[in-house]
């Protein structure tokens, strides 16, 4: 079983060390170059209106407006909505009730369906997580889905998009001393939300956060492994959604022995022809 302290002091570590990365970043990119010629490209940015975010202290009104941005560009250009009002409402209920339960509940959170068959899910940063038709479809019940959709909030709430943000855009050498444009970095959010899977240590913590969020909510938590097994299993091969998400069988184990096997169907959420009802225009 994990241990949730464990969770914490890890996250919180890693939240005091940004700080710290990043000044030394700045003071190598600082000192490595004549100093006048380094500040004016940051410094003309500036008066010219660019906004400038710091890589190691991203405010949560900048991630959510850096989120919406990233949205806007999605829906533009990226993917297609799915627009039946009725089943987008009831995928907003599940999420809202479900991001009650997150420490990070202050920020607003939007769900999406996105119109394609296949069986993904993913998270961008600001509270927006976005569903395809095909992982709702493929869900025997609401709490199957729920686990989806709070293993997504589980990212953000560790704010694993913000960091993968950050790694990027030093890897790609466009972070400078003070930071880095914000439509750099909206651009580099579009591409890491649709081409780079999280992490395997990423995924085994949003698993964690995501269940205790589920349980929270009052939803069975067996949802959670059930559906993670359903979909290896599918058709002999790895869906969308869990070959982007590596570790599959290590998760699934982890999972079960976080699970109190006296608990485990103890929620709401497993009423199939209820569920089946609810998204019944996709069928």
């Amino acid at each position: 079983m994990v241990n949730p302290f464990s969770i914490w002091s890890h996250r919180h570590r890693r939240r005091l060390l940004y700080p710290l990365v990043s000044a030394i970043l700045a003071f190598s990119l600082i000192v490595g170059t004549p100093q006048v010629s380094q500040a004016i490209p940051w410094l003309d940015l500036i008066f010219r209106g660019v906004q400038i975010i710091q890589l190691s202290n991203i405010s949560e009104r900048q991630e959510v407006e850096i989120g919406q941005q990233i949205n806007q560009q999605l829906v533009r250009n990226q993917i297609q909505l799915y627009r039946n009002s009725s089943v987008n409402r009831y995928i907003d209920q599940i999420g809202q009730r479900l991001a009650k339960e997150t420490q990070r509940s202050n920020i607003p959170y939007t769900f999406q369906v996105v119109k394609d068959d296949s069986i993904n899910a993913f998270a961008t940063t600001g509270g927006f997580i976005y569903l395809n038709t095909g992982l709702i479809e493929a869900a025997d019940n609401e709490a199957q889905l729920a686990s989806v959709i709070a293993h997504e909030i589980g990212h953000i709430e560790e704010e694993h998009m913000i960091e993968q943000m950050r790694q990027t855009a030093i890897a790609r050498g466009v972070a400078v001393a003070a930071g880095l444009d914000r439509n750099t970095l909206v651009n580099i959010g579009v591409d890491l939300a649709l081409r780079l899977p999280n992490s395997r240590e990423d995924e085994f913590e949003a698993d964690q956060v995501g269940l205790d969020i589920l349980k929270k909510a009052g939803y069975a938590p067996s949802a959670m492994v059930n559906f993670m097994e359903k979909l290896q299993k599918k058709s002999g091969s790895v869906p969308s959604f869990l070959s982007t998400h590596p570790g599959v069988h290590d998760r699934i184990n982890a999972l079960k022995q976080a699970i109190d096997p006296a608990e485990a169907t103890v929620g709401d959420g497993l009423d199939e022809s209820a569920y089946k009802a609810k998204i019944r225009p996709l069928q």
